[in-house]
């Protein structure tokens, strides 16, 4: 097994004590400055900016669309997708992630950031940005325990709360305590961490991230109590991509997206390139999307619009004016972080694949042959057909 991945029984649990790794507001755990980890091709090399934490929320197909958005078409791609799972060889990719542990999927060299929840608001995100990650563990004082996750979910929550308030300015806000700020927008409904050990399952390790529609999965230490990582949707799929060349491929994988009916094709979310970006924020917010196509005035795909852009604007204070357009926003950012990859319909999974995983995002729209949006197909979309599915559980739409 390549020592990016080393197996459980091979290594210690880092041995970090709780003073040493939160003894600062903002504690920065950089081994060797995240190089490339050992046993990647060079196409799955973590590239920089934080590409290997994504920030992306799940599409709410429950959820009715907004005035900026439309519902392309009502035709359904696929007949009976759900037969195409339940083969015998469609359950290899589910065996495999039984058979490995979370432990298995942490690399040798990584970067953690801690956050104490007696922190500036400001500094915070802007240490987010700094240190390239789209996340970081909150760990309270007072209880001496982790209580939640600081995403750029929440920077977006707070721009679209404050910005046209009439009661309170965007600069007071700087000012605030993550624990202030957790305070008036959970009001009180705080919910417990989501956390998984390093001994459970990839699988269990899917279906929570699915179930529970985050993220972000802290794999904590029970005995220390300490987070040794942060498991993403993409961290668990490049190490089934690196891996899965190593067992028999299922024979769904020759069929294509509209065959298998994988993704979400209807009422995607897009943004008019004229629209401003607080709109996209309105969307992000109400329609729990983690990217929005960018389309011109004929409805063409010409960018991707996701929630980590507007991380940015925290680091280039541009957060007090959200009224410029999306097009303009796309023009000064200042690294394509990444760009709008699409794919077709008569393309098949094993393609759709390859590609994310290559080319490190973390979503592909879904185009017809005139560059008009018909789907998306993200990274929990593909967990979900690959994983559980096959197991006769359906964790998107529960």
């Amino acid at each position: 097994m390549p020592a990016a991945f080393p197996a459980a029984s091979t290594r210690q649990w880092p041995g970090w004590s709780q003073a040493a790794q939160l003894s600062a507001a903002v504690a920065l755990l950089d081994a060797a400055a995240c190089p490339k980890e050992e046993g990647f091709p060079e196409a799955l090399s973590p590239k920089e900016e934080g590409e290997e934490e994504e920030e992306e929320e799940e599409e709410d197909r429950r959820r009715s669309p907004r005035p900026v958005t439309f519902t392309l078409g009502n035709e359904v791609l696929g007949l009976s997708p759900e037969t195409e799972f339940q083969s015998p060889d469609a359950e290899v990719y589910m065996h495999f992630m039984r058979s490995h542990c979370c432990y298995d999927a942490i690399p040798t060299s990584c970067k953690l950031v801690v956050f104490d929840t007696s922190l500036e608001i400001k500094k915070a995100f802007v240490a987010l940005v700094a240190n390239g990650v789209r996340a970081a563990p909150l760990w309270d004082s007072k209880t001496q325990s982790f209580v939640g996750m600081l995403t750029i979910t929440d920077f977006i929550n707070i721009l679209h709360r404050y910005y046209r308030s009439p009661l309170v300015q965007i600069y007071e806000v700087e000012e605030h305590k993550i624990e202030t700020w957790r305070e008036v927008y959970l009001q009180g409904s705080f919910k417990p961490l989501v956390y998984i050990s390093p001994s459970n399952s990839l699988f269990d390790a899917v279906y929570s991230l699915i179930k529970h529609k985050i993220h972000r999965l802290p794999v904590i230490e029970p005995i220390s109590g300490n987070v040794l990582h942060i498991l993403t949707h993409k961290r668990i799929l490049k190490f089934l991509h690196i891996f899965g060349s190593t067992i028999p491929k299922p024979r769904f994988l020759k069929k294509t997206v509209q065959e298998l009916c994988v993704g979400t094709f209807r009422n995607v979310a897009v943004v008019p390139e004229s629209a401003p970006i607080y709109t996209a924020l309105e969307i992000f917010v109400d329609r729990r999307v983690s990217a929005l196509p960018v389309v011109n005035d004929a409805g063409q795909v010409v960018g991707l619009y996701s929630r980590f852009d507007v991380i940015h604007l925290a680091a280039q204070k541009t957060y007090n004016n959200l009224d410029i357009s999306v097009r303009e926003a796309l023009r000064q950012r200042t690294v394509c972080l990444e760009g709008v990859l699409t794919c077709y319909p008569h393309e098949t999974m094993e393609d759709i694949i390859d590609r994310i995983a290559k080319e490190q995002v973390h979503r592909l729209v879904l185009v017809d042959e005139n560059q008009y949006p018909r789907g998306i197909i993200s990274l929990s979309d593909i967990l979900q057909a690959l994983v559980l599915t096959p197991a006769g559980i359906d964790a998107l739409n529960s």
